[in-house]
Parts: structure tokens; sequence; C-alpha cells
């Protein structure tokens, strides 16, 4: 009886081993924009886009050459669009997530040495670097998706 329960339970090892084995990996799904992913994405979208419209009144200031304003809206209306542009970045597919993210760092680097041109009042760099922002705001725009996908 003790050889016959020593067999019975290699016996249920090798079935088990064999069954484990032999099941199917589990299918990936393709990754797509889903309804309530673009739901989300939406909703983060919201701030972003109110900051590209406030993209306008920063290139007003800059093209006035109103220093103080040009700082101070960097500061005050753009101080939460690093959080917006990274939580609207984490929802885009991983193709596009990278990309994304490293357009909110070049962003960032744009409106920081605005903000220094700004400080030393100088018009050329300010200019410069606010085309440049505002091209890379817009390219950052460009991998949102609109509908499905």
């Amino acid at each position: 009886m003790l050889r016959l329960r020593s067999v019975l339970s290699l016996l249920l090892v090798v079935i088990t081993t064999f069954l484990v084995s032999c099941s199917s990996p589990t299918v990936k799904v393709p990754d797509t924009y889903t309804p309530d992913r673009l739901s989300q994405i939406e909703t983060f979208l919201i701030p972003v886009d109110e900051a590209r419209k406030g993209m306008n009144t920063l290139g007003e200031f800059v093209k006035d050459d109103n220093w103080i304003d040009t700082r101070t809206y960097i500061h005050g209306p753009f101080g939460f669009l690093r959080r917006d542009l990274t939580y609207l970045a984490n929802t885009l597919l991983p193709s596009d997530k990278a990309k994304a993210k490293e357009l909110v760092d070049e962003i960032f680097a744009h409106l920081e040495r605005l903000d220094a041109a700004a400080k030393d009042n100088n018009s050329a760099v300010t200019n410069n670097e606010y085309r440049n922002a505002l091209a890379d705001f817009d390219a950052y725009l460009d991998l949102v998706p609109t509908e499905a996908s």
C-alpha cells in the first residue's frame, strides 16, 4: 500500500507538470485606445488645452518684451503644467509614452531658459525659446489621440 501511494504521488506530479507545461500562454491584448482610456485622456487633456491657449498669452508678453509678466505667467498659470503633461503622457500607449515624456522635458527646458532670459531682459533668447517651447508643445499634442485607433 505504501508503494502504491508513492507511485500515485509521482504519477500526479508528472501529470500536473505535463498539464502546466502544455497550457497555452496568455494572449496579449494589442495596445489600442479603448473608450475608457480615451475618456481618461479627455479628462487629463482639459488643463493641457487651457495651457496651450495660455501659450498665446505668453507669446504676447514675449513679443512686447514684458519681462515681469513673462516670468509671472511662467510661474503662475503654468505652475502645474509639468504635472498635467506628465499625467496625460502616462495615459498614452507605451509606443507614444516615451516620446511624450521626452517632449515634456524639452518643453520645460525651454520654459526654464525663457524664464532665465526674461530675467536678463534678453529679447533674442526669449523669442527663440518661446518658439521652441511652442513647437514642442504642439508636437506633444500631436501624440494625443482624438479618437480610438
